[in-house]
Parts: C-alpha cells; structure tokens; sequence
C-alpha cells in the first residue's frame, strides 16, 4: 500500500473510531466500572469483532448479508436486541462494593468484559455494510490483494485501540469519581443503561 493512500486510510480509520457508538459507550462503562487497564478486555473483544467483520466482508459474504434483507434484518434485530438487553440490565444493576479491587472498583471477569466487547461490535450489520463501502476505497486489485487486507486490518484495529482506550476510556476517568459512592454507581448505571437502549434503538431506526 502506497503511503499517501495508508495516510488517508489514517485519518478515515481515527474520524471512524472517534465517531461515538456503542463500542464507545461499552468502553466507557467499562472503564468506569473496571478501572482503565481493565478497559482494554473488552476493547479487544471489540477489536476481535472488526477483524471478523473484514475477514467477512473480504471473502465476498459481506456482500450476501448486505444484498439479503431477511439476514441483514435478523442480524441487525439481534444487535438491538442485545443492546437493549445490557441496558436493561445497567438500569437494574445495584450498586456493588462485593469483589472490589484497591480503588474500589468491582473486577469483573475478563472473559466477561472480553465477550461482551465482541458481542457488541459483532452484532451491527452495518458494520459490514460500511466496510463494504469502505474497504475498496483503499485496496488497489492489481497489487497482493493479501497484503493490503493486512496492512488494513492491522491500520484500522491499532486506531480503534488507541481512540478507544487512549480517549473513550481515559475520558471517562472524569466521571470516576461518582463511582466511590452507592448513589454515584446508581447514577452511571442510568446513564450508561439509557445510553445502550439508546444506541439499540437507533440500530433499528436508522
């Protein structure tokens, strides 16, 4: 990939990442609830997600999800569907002081963080649908097809790490301080509750 075109798929790469979704949300929950170095579990589930949705999208089946309604509708009701769930489920959770960390702050499992990372990003259709529109801006079919898909999947995952981790989860260290109290943890928990449904509402309207 020539570097004038690796540049622009730079800048493409952080104006996407630093578009708010529920990747974001996710992060910053997640940054909040578990700590910043405890963020980056479930940032490389989301993580994991993008290079299933490029290899996707690369083998041509991106190209069948988009052009079928009936697998893009299930996928993308499947999406809400879980993003209302965790809503839900932030909207119902109580403050917890059990199985708290130096800081005060709960461990959840990384497993946990991991797979709820990978779910979220997985489930959105319309992640391959950009992908689709994407990709090809940047991959030159005369070149190693093999290579480029490399050198983007590596560009557009190292970005998403970073705005993720490095911004999302790093900016929520302003809230962190609701967090040293049971009304402060109720707090977040609407927010970030009211966030996802928000977010998995939009999924299905937009």
């Amino acid at each position: 990939m020539e570097f004038s075109l690796w540049l622009a798929l730079v800048g493409a790469g952080a104006m996407i990442s630093l578009t708010p979704g529920a990747g974001a949300i996710n992060t910053m929950s997640n940054a909040l609830t578990a700590g910043f170095r405890r963020a980056i579990w479930g940032i490389l589930g989301q993580q994991l997600a993008l290079i299933i949705q490029i290899v996707i999208v690369a083998a041509g089946v991106g190209l069948l999800v988009s052009s079928s309604p009936l697998a893009f509708h299930i996928i993308r009701y499947a999406g809400a569907a879980y993003l209302v769930y965790l809503g839900i489920r932030k909207l119902l959770a109580k403050a917890d002081t059990s199985a708290e960390d130096s800081t005060g702050r709960v461990r959840e499992a990384r497993r946990s963080m991991f797979l709820r990372g990978l779910w979220v990003n997985l489930l959105n259709p319309k992640a391959i649908v950009f992908f689709l529109a994407f990709m090809p801006q940047f991959i030159r079919p005369q070149e190693p097809l093999a290579q480029q898909y490399v050198v983007l999947t590596a560009t557009v995952v190292l970005i998403d790490v970073v705005v993720m981790w490095l911004i999302f989860a790093a900016g929520a260290k302003q809230l962190q301080h609701l967090t040293a109290s049971e009304r402060g943890q109720l707090t977040l928990n609407r927010i970030f509750g009211l966030l996802f449904i928000a977010v998995g509402a939009l999924l299905v309207v937009l």
